[in-house]
């Protein structure tokens, strides 16, 4: 039976009742009960309804997702409720299913996206091996694995529809927009749209402003696509309306990061309109690169002269991007950066182990580069970068990969872009490719993909266009013998 083919208000009704349920667990503090609770109504849901549809209610509850740690300080067990339990179950079940019949689908696990995904997977494994801390590397792969496998393999079946894609990306929306709202009205009522607030608006969905941010920045290019693919004038309506309000929260996040992140993605964009060439793109970035790299200390030099202050008022708040002498943030950020640096020269190959930053780097700290939010827990953020976070816990190999997995996600997308026929294709892939864009940038400044909230639309994205180019190549190629 699937979900969407009857009974649709039996099986709405269940799931708000299943709600219902996990919430009186929850403000009663019975949270083993919630985990086992939401465990074995999944496990009877496998049996009334289609497996691949559970991904579109896991895409609606991941930005409602609350941590367990919310509720339970110290929690041994600090996973998202009501995400990860659906999604272990589910990793559970396809490790059974390969065991019965043993069968992969060639075209997703030889496409270059999946192969770097499988890569980046592999080294965390080789790494977590290879760990000062075992057991800590090792949870950290486990919980890698039903955060991309779920998503990655009953994405590709479900994805092959484009409804299928439309119902996973807004049915995200949707959750977000009302986290929007609540922080929105949070933040206006108790705080008064003050700038140190946001980070207390967001709680309990978003740990802090930053991964707000984030995931805001990465949905709006994706939403403002939308606005051309649809045809229908109410849908058009609805997806600016959805626009409006993710730009609205954007704005109120405070998130520096996400900010610049979209001001990149309209950049590349006119650049992409004018027609400049995939290649001069990439030439151009790997020549801002290496003059980054060169001038590196006269660039840190001029930031230092920058004493302007992180602010509610906006203006300032931007100038305060700059400012590595006062700001504690982006000083305490240097920290982490270096002391990421300093574990990496240590430990090239290997790294410390995945998920070790935050045990490990304290002995790395200078004093002179402590900050008044500096700890020796980790306790206030990772490393701040994807890039710098990999490379001290996963040697060279772990960052490098990461980056060429950056590369192939974003060839894929700007290469369908240009040479698809098919409309839908063209302008979903390039609002995916300008949202990877504001998140791959923000990577350079903090660390989310170890959650649900990034992970599962950034490994469901990904899935999305490896879906797209397999049926963009399945059309070049019944033209090709059509003519």
């Amino acid at each position: 039976m699937k979900l969407l083919s009857g009974y649709k208000s039996t099986y709405f009704s269940g799931i708000i009742v299943f709600l219902a349920v996990m919430f009186i667990f929850i403000v009663n503090k019975k949270y083993e009960y919630s985990i086992l609770f939401g465990i074995v109504v999944l496990a009877v849901s496998m049996i009334l309804i289609s497996f691949r549809w559970l991904l579109v209610i896991i895409s609606f509850l991941t930005p409602l997702s609350i941590s367990l740690s919310y509720f339970k300080d110290n929690s041994p067990l600090d996973i998202s409720l009501f995400t990860e339990p659906f999604l272990i179950l589910m990793l559970g079940v396809l490790f059974v299913k390969f065991l019965m019949y043993n069968k992969l689908d060639k075209k997703l696990w030889t496409h270059p996206i999946t192969i770097s995904i499988t890569a980046m997977l592999f080294w965390i494994l080789i790494s977590a091996l290879n760990s000062t801390l075992p057991l800590v590397s090792l949870k950290y792969f486990i919980s890698k694995l039903w955060l991309i496998l779920p998503v990655l393999i009953f994405g590709y079946y479900l994805f092959n529809k484009k409804v299928n894609i439309n119902y996973f990306i807004w049915a995200q929306v949707v959750s977000i927009i009302i986290v929007v709202i609540i922080s929105t009205f949070k933040l206006y009522l108790t705080f008064g749209l003050k700038k140190n607030s946001t980070h207390f608006a967001v709680i309990p969905f978003y740990d802090d402003h930053t991964a707000y941010g984030a995931i805001l920045a990465l949905f709006i290019p994706v939403v403002f696509a939308y606005i051309f693919i649809f045809k229908n004038k109410l849908n058009k309506l609805l997806a600016i309306f959805a626009f409006i309000m993710l730009m609205l929260g954007l704005i109120l996040s405070y998130s520096r990061a996400s900010w610049l992140g979209i001001v990149l993605a309209i950049g590349i964009l006119i650049l992409i309109k004018l027609k400049i060439n995939f290649k001069y793109l990439a030439f151009f970035s790997i020549l801002s690169g290496l003059f980054i790299y060169m001038f590196w200390f006269q660039i840190i030099d001029t930031l230092e002269k920058n004493n302007q202050e992180s602010s509610s008022n906006l203006s300032s708040h931007i100038l305060s991007i700059t400012n590595i002498s006062t700001d504690a943030s982006n000083v305490e950020r240097l920290n982490r950066w270096y002391c990421a640096i300093e574990m990496f020269k240590n430990k090239p190959l290997f790294g410390y182990g995945p998920g070790t930053y935050q045990f490990e780097y304290a002995p790395f700290q200078l004093n002179r580069m402590r900050t008044i939010i500096s700890t020796n827990f980790g306790d206030v953020g990772n490393a701040h970068s994807e890039y710098l976070g990999a490379l001290a816990e996963q040697g060279l190999p772990g960052a490098v990969i990461f980056i060429i997995l950056s590369i192939v996600i974003l060839y894929y997308s700007f290469t369908l872009y240009y040479k698809s026929t098919d409309n839908y294709i063209r302008f979903l892939a390039l609002g995916i490719g300008l949202g990877f864009i504001t998140y791959f940038f923000h990577g350079l400044l903090n660390n989310f993909l170890t959650t649900d909230k990034i992970a599962i639309p950034f490994f469901g994205f990904a899935t999305i266009l490896i879906t797209l180019d397999i049926k963009n190549n399945k059309t070049i190629e019944i033209k090709r013998k059509s003519e």
